[in-house]
């Protein structure tokens, strides 16, 4: 499948501030957040919704409602906390999972040292949600441990994307859809995204 892309004047504003390297950590923060939920919007175009039955001031009415433990959001550690933080805002229910892996910054390969899910993850379609997607090694590996749970439906969503990263991720697992504000032009020598932003988590947390 295709990557699909966010094109909207809006989000390269936003993308636009976020790289900039004089941007303060409580703006990325915010921005971030802010670019998160645009994606949120698109990937959950298809959300599936249950008829109910309401009142309102005026009159009763039939209208769908979104049956929130029919989906899982996973944030990989540490960087996609902020998504995580960024998705109750549209989600409140939303249950939350984590997944944590760090880069190796020799072999650029990605280490396994947390992973906690939802119950019922097999049930669930499960947006994966990580700011970066560079190498892909990390958002293989991710979704590989998600398909050993048995989930059948998983999204990827990232604020920026490198196409060797996209590369990995359709030849690894093509049955998952690629989200992302926007595809950079390549990776450095060291794995970084050109001309990316930097270090996501660093500049999330502050601590670069």
């Amino acid at each position: 499948m295709e990557p699909i892309v966010l094109k909207h004047p809006l989000i390269e504003h936003k993308l636009t501030i976020l790289r900039d390297k004089r941007t303060g950590t409580k703006e990325f923060r915010e921005i971030a957040g802010e670019i998160t939920i645009f994606l949120c919007y698109e990937a959950m175009k298809d959300a599936e919704l249950e008829l109910v039955e309401i009142e309102t001031p005026m009159a009763k009415m039939t209208s769908g409602k979104l049956n929130e433990d029919k989906y899982a959001f996973v944030p990989i550690l540490r960087a996609g906390l902020i998504m995580g933080e960024a998705i109750v805002k549209v989600v409140p229910n939303a249950k939350i999972g984590h997944i944590g892996l760090y880069r190796n910054e020799e072999t650029l390969k990605p280490i396994k040292y947390y992973y906690k899910v939802p119950k019922g993850i097999e049930n669930r379609t499960v947006l994966l949600l990580d700011p970066m997607l560079a190498t892909g090694g990390s958002a293989c590996d991710a979704i590989s441990m998600i398909k050993e749970d048995g989930v059948k439906n998983i999204k990827f969503l990232s604020i920026i994307a490198a196409p060797e990263g996209i590369k990995r991720v359709r030849e690894e697992h093509p049955d998952v859809q690629l989200y992302t504000a926007t595809i950079d032009d390549h990776l450095n020598e060291v794995g970084y995204i050109v001309p990316g932003l930097g270090d996501a988590g660093d500049r999330i947390f502050g601590t670069k």
